[in-house]
């Protein structure tokens, strides 16, 4: 369990570092849960695609480009106007 929470942090920090913008979900728990949805993702498609089986879950790597996917699809709707923005 620690070491999903560790991984999701450093995962959400790289996304947010790597992909900067004015509307970025902030705090410690945010970014957990934004590199935990991140790795939950590239656990889904890798097994979709067969890169992954059934009871292997995503790496480091992938999970930092699933919480940029996670990241970007947040920026899509906040700036849509789809959900608020937290930070304001």
């Amino acid at each position: 369990m620690l070491y999903i929470l560790l991984v999701g942090a450093v995962a959400g920090f790289l996304a947010r570092l790597i992909a900067p913008g004015p509307n970025n979900p902030t705090g410690f728990i945010l970014t957990i849960v934004l590199g935990i949805a991140g790795a939950f993702l590239a656990t889904f498609i890798g097994q979709m695609i067969g890169h992954y089986r059934a009871d292997q879950g995503a790496g480091f790597i992938a999970a930092t480009i699933g919480a940029i996917v996670v990241l970007f699809i947040w920026h899509r709707l906040v700036s849509s106007g789809k959900i608020s923005d937290p930070g304001r």
